[in-house]
């Protein structure tokens, strides 16, 4: 029986598929999405810090009606978390469905990672000497009597481990191939390495060179006072 006119009622029956795919309402129908997400981190402990670069995203896999999907965003959706009660000892942190926010209608399909390392040190402070980095010679006849750096230490903090005991800040480097007189040079700070800043806001020094004309010291090797 379903042989006889087997034409007929498959067209029949793709002509009510066709229709009940063109009738059906889009919030009916649900599609998925797959974003790059921006991952923050929020209530990080005050004595604490990271200690290596931290992922800044994760890939969330959202399931939403047809006619809601195309409004999810990376301007809608971000995920958090809170390390209000973090510790130097916990190393990996896991990314759930609480820790992201989505848009109303949506749903969460698939975290991936489902968890991220984040390494906290405690932040750690050291008082290091300021070192002027002068370049260049001066010209033939004048000498360097005195450099003096003010202030002559600086304050910096970082992680624990990557904070120096021994080491010393340098100032941008300083040509002095053209000095003739005593002169003040401001100059910005270089930090031993790249994951300590300064402690305080003030980025810069000031250098003072004590330079001296040895031409005028030369005595008259005649002995004679009037050079005679």
């Amino acid at each position: 029986m379903f042989i006889r006119n087997w034409g007929l009622k498959l067209f029949s029956f793709i002509l009510a598929l066709i229709l009940w795919l063109t009738l059906i309402p889009e919030e009916k129908m649900y599609s998925e999405k797959t974003l790059v997400i921006p991952l923050e981190l929020i209530n990080i402990p005050s004595n604490m810090e990271p200690a290596e670069r931290i992922q800044s995203s994760i890939n969330v896999t959202l399931t939403a009606s047809n006619r809601l999907i195309p409004q999810i965003t990376v301007a809608n959706v971000h995920a958090v978390i809170d390390l209000r009660n973090a510790s130097v000892e916990q190393k990996d942190y896991p990314v759930n469905e609480s820790m992201i926010s989505i848009p109303s209608g949506a749903e969460i399909k698939e975290i991936y990672p489902s968890q991220v390392h984040i390494n906290l040190e405690y932040t750690k402070e050291v008082l290091l000497q300021i070192e002027a980095n002068l370049i260049g010679q001066l010209p033939e006849g004048y000498e360097l009597k005195k450099v003096e750096v003010v202030p002559p230490e600086v304050m910096i903090r970082g992680p624990e481990s990557k904070v120096p005991d021994k080491a010393a800040a340098r100032t941008t480097p300083i040509d002095v191939s053209q000095l003739t007189q005593s002169a003040e040079i401001e100059a910005d700070l270089i930090l031993p390495n790249p994951d300590v800043r300064l402690s305080g806001s003030k980025s810069k020094v000031l250098v003072r060179l004590l330079i001296q004309d040895t031409t005028e010291e030369e005595p008259d090797r005649t002995g004679n006072k009037d050079g005679l």
